[in-house]
């Protein structure tokens, strides 16, 4: 629906008017035209968006009427139409002196308050032509929009239901009362809305597309995937439609259709720093390493603020085991957000891959000390302690690890290590039983990792190895 809620009336006969309107530009401003084809003429240009001509028009009609509240009316709207709000709000003024009661005109100019961010001087504006006419269901819409502009969300659903009551058909407003219900995170109610809005108006785009976000936020990809389909059908160049259609094909696993759908969004707008950045997501996850990072470069390039972008571009780096690059790649990331812990790790992570065991210790107890919740990190953290050989540290930190996870066999696996290495071999013995017990698969590793040990009969007898076989 136009902003603006009065509508001139249609001409009867289109040939007349073509002929009527030749007559009026042929003739200039001194030839007489009665005050009904005045109408006419400025009813004619303002449908063809033609807003000068039409002013000029009622500004020939106000000659001869001066005293028309409808015709000043109708100039304020060719006004805001024309981005002269304060002017139009002077129209509206002149109007409303001549019919102080007029709805119409103070709903118009309720609008062109809320267009000039007047928002509370604009309510006022639609409480009086509700105290008029208190089933107007265009002063209760435009007064939803007011206060859903004003982030008033509850208010503006509160006037959306009234006008939805009065006036069942108004397409518009079950549109922006799906719309305030998205915001307000009331998602059955939103879909419910927006449903009810596309019963009206099948070939709304923008509901489809509202109404795929919601699905896509609650889980339903396939049925997001549907409603963006569909306003693309209707609108084949919407960008974001593609974009978040690629999103919900993305949480779906479908990793290929979400780039060919991402890729379309470049296609339409050329470079996008996000559409590049999702791009380098779905490769990254095909394990596509060289790819995804070809594509979180051109999102840095688009914006090489993007922590996130510099984040995954060093996970890639990192499984390409370009080591030091995505070390660069992951400071760039901390220099942007320095406390994001999944940096501090992945850091870490890579810092121990180029074997800087003292700055790889800084970066792991950084993160345990900051979520000491994290069991992977206090077994990376433990083991990076035993290869420094700070073993009685390390203990201390697969035991955190274990009090986190006390069924974790690579934990007890893990620890056995350093209890053998302070000559607490009994511990360590009854650390490795757990272990196996927990995990049988352990046994072969230990195999492979101590082969000696592994052969040792004491330590054969005391794990009951030849018992197992």
């Amino acid at each position: 629906m136009s902003l603006f809620d009065f509508e001139f009336e249609d001409p009867a006969d289109e040939e007349g008017l073509n002929d009527l309107i030749a007559a009026y530009e042929d003739q200039g401003p001194s030839a007489y035209f009665d005050s009904t084809t005045l109408e006419d003429i400025a009813t004619f240009y303002f449908e063809h968006g033609r807003y000068e001509e039409a002013l000029g028009a009622i500004d020939r009609l106000l000659e001869s009427q001066p005293f028309s509240s409808d015709a000043w009316m109708r100039r304020g709207i060719l006004l805001n139409n024309l981005g002269r709000h304060e002017e139009a709000l002077d129209a509206y003024e002149r109007a409303l002196e001549l019919n102080p009661t007029d709805t119409e005109t103070l709903v118009n100019r309720g609008i062109t308050l809320d267009i000039l961010n007047r928002s509370d001087e604009a309510l006022i504006a639609y409480e009086e032509a509700l105290r008029f006419d208190p089933l107007n269901d265009e002063a209760l819409f435009n007064q939803g929009v007011t206060l859903e502009r004003a982030d008033r969300l509850h208010e503006a659903i509160a006037a959306f239901e009234r006008c939805a009551e009065m006036n069942p058909e108004h397409g518009e407003v079950w549109y922006e009362l799906g719309y305030c219900y998205d915001r307000a995170g009331m998602d059955e109610q939103s879909l419910a809305c927006y449903d009810r809005h596309l019963d009206l108006d099948p070939y709304s785009h923008d509901a489809w597309y509202n109404r795929g976000i919601v699905l896509n936020r609650i889980g339903r990809y396939q049925d997001a995937i549907d409603s963006y389909d569909m306003s693309i059908a209707i609108r084949d160049d919407f960008a974001s439609a593609y974009y978040n259609r690629g999103n919900a094909l993305a949480n779906m696993g479908q990793l290929d259709e979400a780039i060919e759908s991402y890729l379309k969004v470049l296609e339409l707008e050329g470079g996008d720093a996000a559409t590049y950045y999702n791009i380098a997501l779905a490769y990254e996850e095909q394990e596509a390493y060289e790819t995804a990072a070809f594509y979180f470069e051109q999102a840095l390039a688009e914006d090489d603020t993007y922590a996130e972008a510099w984040y995954g571009y060093g996970c890639c780096l990192d499984a390409l085991e370009r080591f030091e690059d995505a070390l660069n790649a992951f400071n760039r990331a901390l220099a942007l957000r320095p406390g994001t812990l999944e940096f501090h790790y992945a850091r870490a992570d890579c810092e121990y891959n180029l074997g800087r065991l003292d700055a790889a210790l800084a970066s792991y107890r950084y993160v345990v000390e900051a979520d000491p919740t994290n069991r992977e990190a206090w077994l990376d953290y433990a083991e990076t302690l035993y290869e420094a050989q700070r073993v009685e540290e390390a203990l201390v930190a697969y035991r955190k690890a274990l009090s986190l996870k006390p069924d974790c066999a690579g934990a007890y696996f893990q620890q056995a290590k350093a209890l053998f290495a302070l000559g607490r071999s009994d511990e360590s013995i009854r650390s490795l039983k757990i272990a196996f017990r927990l995990d049988p698969a352990k046994l072969e590793e230990f195999r492979a990792a101590y082969p000696d040990l592994y052969r040792d009969a004491q330590i054969r007898r005391q794990l009951g190895l030849d018992k197992r076989s």
